[in-house]
């Protein structure tokens, strides 16, 4: 079965419902099978970080969380 988003990579868009409502972003990865996507700067949770050697210090890190594509209106396409 094949997918399809009216979303794709390099585009920006603006969330129309939920916490980020208005603002707007750039699409980082698309999930066709979950239809969801990645928004640069949009939908942030807090990630509770395990010291490693990559990351000595640990902590608490701010991520993008996915956004249903439903929420999402394309402003402008990746040309």
């Amino acid at each position: 079965m094949k997918y399809r988003c009216h979303v794709k990579k390099g585009d920006t868009v603006e969330v129309s419902t939920g916490e980020d409502a208005g603002k707007q972003g750039r699409v980082l990865e698309v999930y066709p099978k979950r239809e969801r996507a990645l928004v640069e700067g949009l939908n942030l949770i807090k990630k509770h970080m395990r010291k490693t050697q990559d990351n000595p210090q640990g902590g608490v890190v701010d991520k993008e969380a996915p956004l249903h594509v439903s929420n999402l209106k394309v402003v402008e396409r990746k040309s």
